[in-house]
């Protein structure tokens, strides 16, 4: 049986799906741990039929040219991780505003400030409230493995165009430097693509038309405001998505993305093989989040733990979503340090037994 299968790097799976997905403009600047997806675009667009590869001055002129290329209808793309994402966050509202489909990548690193370059999720505020002024939402996806990369990264373009929106690919540094096989997507053709009726390419067959976000008259504001409130609705109602794993008898279920669920997995396997009734729930969209998923295991009885390589930010999801605040706990470890399946497993099984001895 032929092995379709290639062994490749976290971020080169990334821009090799993104290149395959259509993506024909990338921007972005040097930044550690995500610099391989800059490189290998750079290496990649110069071979691809209208590929466009720019290392940009700046975070803010990475993320600005995106704004010009989006507005051609042309699938575009940037990178960063996590003080890098903080300054494109203006043209990421930009985008928004303007409603413009655009795939912007974070391989988070330890912080807040310039940190560390170990990988970290303390970016989950940034990425699920927006992060830059003004009201607005961004598609959220977080792979857990390799090939979520591709299938996540393959969503991201589609999302974008069909909801005109920009969407964010959270990863972190583990996911972007650990390399494991996958099954790459076939590429499309650009002619195959939806058409665009609002992209500036020329009017000379038809009307001028404008796109901006220079709104001055409050009221024209308020509609736009209003407008992508009902377009975030719809998104709400039709992506959330998360994984669950070994839920249907658990009496705990552990909760975490990214690479935090790897290792919650891990601890889960240990868990079952001692006969205990512990699983996972993992939302592979944390923009806009599972609620529905989590609100039916609150409603099978169940006990959560949070798990995440943060001091707790997807936590207050967790918390908004569930009624009753006794069940969830947390554990977290922030500033890059990455947890063993081991120190999951203790506080797993530790909880598990406080609440079997709660209940009596």
């Amino acid at each position: 049986m032929k092995n379709n299968k290639t062994l490749m790097r976290g971020s080169h799976i990334i821009a090799e799906t993104a290149v395959r997905a259509g993506c024909r403009f990338y921007a972005g600047y040097p930044i550690t741990p995500q610099n391989e997806l800059t490189e290998y675009m750079a290496s990649v667009m110069d071979k691809t039929e209208h590929g466009t590869f720019i290392q940009a001055e700046s975070e803010l002129a990475a993320v600005n040219m995106v704004i010009g290329a989006a507005m051609t209808g042309t699938r575009a793309m940037t990178s960063s991780s996590s003080p890098g994402v903080s300054l494109k966050q203006e043209g990421i509202s930009f985008l928004a505003a303007q409603e413009l489909p655009a795939v912007i990548v974070n391989t988070m690193r330890g912080g807040p400030g310039l940190g560390n370059i170990a990988p970290s999720q303390s970016d989950y505020f940034q990425a699920t409230r927006g992060g830059g002024h003004g009201d607005y939402r961004t598609i959220v996806l977080a792979p857990a493995t390799s090939q979520e990369m591709v299938d996540l990264t393959q969503k991201a373009f589609s999302y974008a165009d069909l909801y005109r929106t920009p969407v964010m690919l959270l990863a972190d540094g583990m996911l972007g430097q650990m390399m494991e096989p996958v099954e790459l997507s076939e590429p499309i053709k650009l002619s195959d693509l939806p058409a665009k009726n609002w992209v500036l390419d020329g009017a000379r067959n038809r009307p001028s038309r404008i796109i901006k976000s220079l709104l001055l008259d409050p009221v024209i504001e308020e509609e736009l405001n209003w407008k992508l409130v009902r377009k975030y609705q719809v998104i709400s109602e039709k992506i959330p998505a998360a994984e669950t794993y070994l839920v249907e008898d658990a009496r705990l279920v552990l909760i975490a993305y990214g690479t935090a669920a790897r290792i919650a997995k891990g601890a889960i396997k240990k868990a079952r093989e001692q006969g205990l009734k512990i699983g996972l729930c993992r939302p592979l969209t944390l923009w806009p989040f599972p609620k529905q998923i989590l609100s039916a295991l609150e409603q099978a009885g169940k006990e959560f733990l949070v798990f995440e390589m943060s001091t707790g930010q997807m936590l207050e999801d967790v918390q908004l979503a569930l009624c009753k605040r006794d069940r969830i706990h947390f554990y977290g470890r922030p500033g890059g340090i990455v947890s063993t399946p081991d120190e999951i497993f203790k506080e797993a099984v530790a909880l598990y037994y406080r609440q079997q001895l709660d209940r009596g």
